[in-house]
């Protein structure tokens, strides 16, 4: 199926041959004489890409720009400004509001199907998973805009168990990637317990909620084994992720789907028994770090740790443990824990 592109001009002459230029590069074009009936097409047609002149009677290109942004239907198809204009702020006001290219008029044939590739490409890119290693996150790097400074600016730091990542209340200063080993977020109570608010593993991002609303560390994170992570500074991730929509988007995507997993978790730890959270929380820790190809998931943690996964006192968790060791369901050596029968604790009922 040929790729569809809307485009938005007044000028009747420029139209037809910016047509003509993308129907030889066999292009599916759609368009119309003015700003209104540009939305309205765009909505009619759902174009994979919009080209856009900016000076035009009934709603100019920001006009355009700001009405396909309203609608989630439309709200993410690529955008390219058209101009006769070369002005610095028109140019930033253009991106500002979500633009993703802008040409200059006059423009010659290459320049023109130049952007139109690129953007499509990028979209391709980023339409796929990332492999979840240090390879991948260099492969995701390099296909945003400027990333030059962020790959030189990236760092790797390895972590010994138990050692703090960052405390309660500092400043964000970093988003973490781990390349390897294993993470927790964890908050204190006015007991001096603690309790945990996230798990992390190879190929996880985070760190990255304060940061994008600016504010201190409303948890801490400490190493729960020997660990390696990549650290990228602030500004540089700022930088990306307000200067492209692709990368928004997925960052997006993957702070959506920690959002429904905790909510799951706050039910489960507001309605279950300590029995029923205690087998929860281990499939969870085999769900997370379980070796792929592995027939039994087996892990050394210790008892405050999963006391406070699970959100509840030590002594309960070291009790309930004994019993499920008692009952077949796991085995127990010093610190390490091992899965006998993850059936019998996912079908754990009370």
């Amino acid at each position: 199926m040929a790729i569809k592109i809307a485009l938005i001009e007044d000028n009747q002459e420029m139209r037809e041959n910016i047509e003509e230029i993308l129907e030889l590069a066999n292009y599916d074009v759609v368009t119309a004489e003015n700003g209104k009936k540009g939305v309205s097409l765009i909505k009619q047609e759902l174009p994979d890409l919009i080209l856009c002149d900016i000076m035009m009677p009934e709603l100019d290109g920001y006009g355009v720009l700001y009405m396909v942004g309203k609608d989630p239907k439309t709200a993410a198809i690529p955008f390219i400004f058209l101009t006769a204009k070369s002005e610095r702020d028109d140019f930033r006001k253009g991106m500002n509001l979500g633009a993703d290219d802008y040409l200059t008029k006059p423009f010659d044939d290459t320049q023109l199907l130049n952007a139109i590739e690129r953007r499509l490409k990028r979209i391709e890119q980023f339409a796929t998973d990332f492999d979840r290693s240090e390879h991948g996150l260099n492969s995701f790097l390099d296909q945003v805009d400027g990333i030059e400074e962020l790959t030189k600016e990236r760092r790797v730091k390895k972590y010994t168990k138990k050692d703090n990542l960052y405390f309660e209340d500092d400043y964000p200063n970093y988003l973490y990637f781990v390349i390897s080993g294993k993470i927790k977020t964890y908050k204190m109570n006015a007991d001096g317990k603690d309790f945990v608010t996230g798990l992390f593993s190879k190929g996880d991002f985070f760190g990255f909620t304060e940061m994008i609303k600016g504010i201190n560390y409303s948890t801490s994170a400490a190493a729960l084994e020997n660990c390696e992570v990549a650290l990228i500074r602030r500004e540089d991730f700022l930088k990306m992720l307000y200067t492209s929509r692709e990368v928004s988007e997925k960052f997006i995507q993957m702070l959506v789907g920690s959002v429904t997993e905790k909510q799951k978790e706050l039910l489960n730890l507001a309605y279950d028994s300590v029995r029923k959270r205690v087998a929860d929380s281990l499939l969870k820790l085999s769900e997370k770090y379980k070796e792929e190809g592995g027939e039994q998931f087996s892990m050394s943690i210790s008892r405050d740790d999963l006391a406070a996964i699970v959100g509840t006192a030590t002594e309960s968790v070291i009790r309930t443990l004994s019993e499920f060791k008692t009952d077949g369901y796991i085995a127990i050596k010093g610190s390490s824990i091992t899965i006998l029968q993850p059936e019998k604790l996912k079908n754990f009922m009370f």
